[in-house]
């Protein structure tokens, strides 16, 4: 175990990202990860009946606006373009989302034509706000009552099992609204997914003569004691979890899986949101849109958010805030120990951000070393 310069718990994104920039610095580094395979939650393999690659907890698609993300993780994979679309399905309707100028017009059959009628139209349906409070007072005060009620309402509910007048401002603030045609889900210059998927992609990164991966190895508070820097990438919770404090809340994912033959696409996008309670599910995922799959079979995983299993999404709510400024305190007690990522931070970050996140922090530390 002394042989290694750094331990780092956790093979996702983050802990590659930092082995790997360890491992280039001449540092000897050792990966554990509790799971029996790389890539924490963008983990994929490819379904051995169909052919067609899957994620084995949820979608995800690749975006960033970084230049030095996209510049790094150009060096471990080949990357296709992909242009994500969702739409919802509202009253057996699949209508576009983010909300366009498409949306209006098919949820109240209208013919805006121009930025300018989507303005006008939005100035009317706003109940202005200055400081709003909460969720729902953002989302009123971004696009009225009609499309608060149709989509965000209830779907909020579903996601978080909390309204959004119980959710921080911040959940719907990042609502994005544009007067145009443009129905992608996102607008960022890289839009893209890996050629051979994101295990792939993480194991690039982890080849490396300086790293030694040891999974089905979980996390004990021994190791701590072991190392002179260990990077602790897991909930901030669960390493301080014989202090006392609650633990924080999270949102997990149930997935039911279905595969069936049928040559085509069963719906019409990768991706349906189901805003309606009238529906248990969040999302129906059918991955053979991705990359454009071709099989005569296809396979859906059907998404119901809980409170149990896999923690997913921090809840952004006042009493998880304050509950994580005291983990935070906790953080002041050991000094050999750095807290990286997504759940260590108790902050959701998309997958760009989680790698520039760890890039920053790994310089930090290359730059504190130095000066000892």
């Amino acid at each position: 175990m002394n042989t290694y310069d750094i331990c780092i718990v956790g093979a996702g994104l983050t802990g590659a990202t930092i082995a790997r920039l360890a491992a280039e610095d001449s540092k000897k580094v050792l990966v554990i990860d509790q799971r029996e395979h790389l890539g924490g939650n963008v983990y994929d393999s490819i379904d051995p009946i169909s052919g067609i690659r899957v994620n084995k907890y949820g979608a995800h698609i690749f975006h960033t606006n970084d230049e030095g993300v996209w510049e790094f993780v150009n060096r471990f994979s080949l990357w296709k373009r992909w242009e994500h679309h969702v739409l919802a399905n509202i009253s057996n309707t699949f209508i576009p989302l983010p909300i366009t100028i498409p949306t209006i017009n098919a949820l109240y059959n209208l013919h805006l034509q121009t930025k300018e009628d989507m303005e006008k139209w939005l100035s009317k349906e706003k109940i202005p706000c200055d400081s709003p409070r909460n969720s729902e007072e953002m989302a009123l005060s971004k696009v009225g009552s009609g499309i608060y009620e149709q989509i965000f309402k209830d779907y909020t509910k579903k996601q978080w099992d909390k309204y959004p007048n119980e959710l921080d401002p911040s959940v719907l603030e990042r609502i994005p609204i544009r007067a145009d045609y443009d129905t992608r889900y996102f607008t960022d210059k890289y839009q893209a997914m890996p050629e051979n998927g994101y295990t792939s992609l993480v194991e690039s990164m982890l080849l490396h003569p300086n790293i030694t991966i040891k999974l089905n190895t979980p996390w004990t508070s021994d190791l701590a004691k072991t190392w002179n820097l260990l990077i602790f990438t897991g909930p901030i919770d669960s390493y301080f979890n014989d202090i006392g404090l609650p633990k924080l809340e999270y949102r997990s994912i149930k997935f039911e899986w279905e595969r069936f033959y049928h040559p085509g696409y069963y719906q019409p996008a990768a991706v349906i949101n189901y805003p309606s309670l009238s529906s248990p599910y969040t999302r129906i995922v059918e991955y053979k849109h991705f990359l454009h799959q071709k099989s005569p079979w296809t396979i859906l995983a059907k998404e119901t958010t809980c409170a149990d299993g896999e923690p997913y999404y921090p809840v952004p709510t006042q009493k998880n805030r304050d509950l994580y400024e005291k983990y935070k305190k906790q953080v002041e007690t050991v000094t050999n120990v750095h807290f990286v990522g997504r759940l260590a931070s108790y902050k959701y970050f998309n997958m760009d951000q989680a790698i520039r996140n760890a890039m920053d922090y790994y310089n930090t530390i290359l730059r504190q070393n130095r000066d000892t």
